[in-house]
């Protein structure tokens, strides 16, 4: 950060402390439901880790399931157990201790890792678009088109875009100057929350923010349509309904993933709004978009998608004999 960190920080219940410090604030006008907020966010996270692990077990112990929807999933579920990683232990601290109190250089990683996996998220989403136009559109071509050495690396590209992106975010905001208050009205360090507090001319920190958001959420959006309206094409020319309906069912779980995904996505543009959006309701629109989505992810897959729910019931069976055995 620039030498202006040398400011005292203005945090509620403090007036002289580390300068190099930054200050995440609860939820505002919800400090009395703190501990019961607390309780969802134990959940989603236990049901991520839970959730996104099993999935992980699963497809690697299940070679019938060695194909390339199953190796993105596994992707997604790394991505998804990351960025819970990178949120919910502090946003608990916050919750229980009001423990806010974040390093800049930590603030500028969590910004970093957090949207860079939004982005990683985003690609792998993409990519399983893709498949599931190749399984429908060009069966007999799905195992020649995505072999192994190609989806590592569409995990590569995914990698190398999400970091490229984010890269310049740290250091647009590192050229900032922090005159007054170091108190993030965020319960994470999100990009435009921190530009906010930043003095002077921040509109290169806000047209970047607005096109890092853009390039992902609008071009793969479209690329996701675009598949899509293809998929419906292919289906459409479908004589048997039978043939229609497994078509579909191939795409099911997709669709939810995405929609679970993507809607929640949409709290980044209510900073356009500025004053209309309330603060706690763009604060809990951004802790949705982060906690529910990796929670969510496994459940459905789990649900939708036969091969993983009969292996996901046989694993559990076994332990269950295991355990039986072990007692007598």
């Amino acid at each position: 950060m620039s030498s202006t960190l040398g400011h005292n920080m203005e945090s509620p219940n403090h007036t002289d402390v580390d300068p190099s410090v930054f200050f995440l604030l609860d939820i505002p006008g919800l400090e009395q439901f703190h501990v019961w907020l607390s309780l969802p966010v134990c959940g989603l996270g236990t049901a991520t880790i839970v959730g996104n692990v099993t999935i992980l077990v699963v497809v690697a112990t299940e070679p019938v399931l060695h194909k390339p929807v199953y190796l993105f999933l596994c992707v997604l579920s790394t991505i998804d157990l990351a960025a819970s990683v990178s949120t919910v232990p502090k946003l608990l601290a916050i919750l229980w201790c009001g423990a806010g109190h974040i390093s800049a250089s930590a603030c500028l990683a969590q910004m970093f890792f957090i949207h860079a996996f939004c982005m990683l998220e985003s690609t792998v989403l993409l990519a399983m678009a893709f498949d599931c136009y190749v399984a429908i559109c060009h069966p007999l071509c799905c195992a020649t088109i995505l072999t192994d050495p190609i989806i590592a690396r569409i995990g590569v590209a995914a990698v190398v875009r999400g970091s490229l992106l984010m890269l310049p975010c740290p250091f647009l905001i590192g050229c900032l100057n922090f005159c007054q208050s170091h108190v993030i009205l965020h319960t994470y360090c999100e990009h435009m929350a921190v530009v906010k507090l930043a003095c002077g001319d921040t509109r290169p920190n806000r047209v970047y923010g607005l096109t890092a958001a853009l390039l992902v959420i609008g071009v793969d959006l479209f690329c996701i349509g675009l598949s899509y309206a293809l998929i419906a094409q292919a289906v459409l020319r479908l004589l048997s309904h039978e043939a229609q309906s497994k078509a579909l069912g191939t795409c099911g779980s997709h669709v939810c993933v995405i929609l679970i995904s993507y809607t929640p996505a949409l709290f980044f543009f209510t900073h356009c709004f500025g004053r209309l959006v309330p603060v706690h309701i763009h604060i809990l629109l951004a802790n949705v978009y982060l906690l529910l989505p990796p929670a969510l992810n496994p459940v459905v897959y789990g649900v939708k998608t036969k091969e993983i729910r009969k292996r996901v019931v046989r694993v559990f069976q076994s332990g269950q004999g295991m355990g039986i055995k072990a007692s007598e």
